[in-house]
């Protein structure tokens, strides 16, 4: 692993994580390439500020479980090429249901170019301290649909609620939100804003 890159579990402590592209269970159906591991890497200034992050949701009662951090170039190539194969059907209905799946980057779910190759970007969510369950947000991780953007009419009040509990945290420990998906998050003085890295996770 590169320098000043960690795996966050090991410096925040308490920190849930469920890697989505070393597994099955993300939108294009099968581990990404670069995925390695189930785990979450970060810089050590996104890990210290995370951890910030962490504390103040704890004080409200709430954890945090990400489900992204760096992401290799490598795998955002991969979804380059998946996004340009025919259609399957099989994640398109919980993922992308109302795009075809070559528009998610011209509509801004993904990037040729993604801030999550920098190191200091996280896919993450609150879940309940007192029992484990997922704070309900209105839709899930990589929705890419106008019902996950910030703001976005069709959830109910507490969806709502919740959501911007998630932005405010973060905002106040020093990460700037992304309007397209609730879950996105890149800390606003980041250490290599203009370095695309490509080592794998694991």
């Amino acid at each position: 692993m590169k320098d000043d890159f960690v795996f966050v579990d090991e410096f925040v402590p308490g920190i849930r994580w469920d890697a989505k592209y070393a597994t099955w269970d993300n939108f294009t159906g099968k581990p990404v390439d670069g995925y390695l591991a189930n785990r979450i890497v970060g810089t050590r200034t996104m890990c210290a500020t995370l951890e910030r992050a962490q504390e103040k949701a704890e004080s409200l009662g709430f954890g945090l479980l990400l489900w992204d951090g760096y992401r290799p170039q490598r795998a955002v190539d991969c979804f380059l090429r998946w996004s340009q194969q025919p259609e399957d059907g099989r994640t398109k209905p919980r993922h992308y249901p109302n795009i075809d799946r070559a528009e998610m980057f011209d509509m801004g779910y993904v990037a040729v170019k993604s801030g999550h190759s920098r190191g200091s970007t996280v896919d993450l969510t609150l879940y309940h301290l007192a029992t484990g369950e997922l704070v309900p947000m209105g839709g899930g991780h990589d929705l890419m649909d106008s019902i996950s953007h910030h703001g976005a009419r069709g959830i109910t009040p507490d969806e709502a609620t919740n959501r911007h509990r998630l932005r405010s945290l973060m905002d106040a420990c020093g990460f700037s939100s992304y309007a397209c998906e609730w879950w996105h998050y890149t800390l606003k003085d980041e250490p290599y804003p203009d370095t695309y890295f490509d080592f794998p996770v694991g």
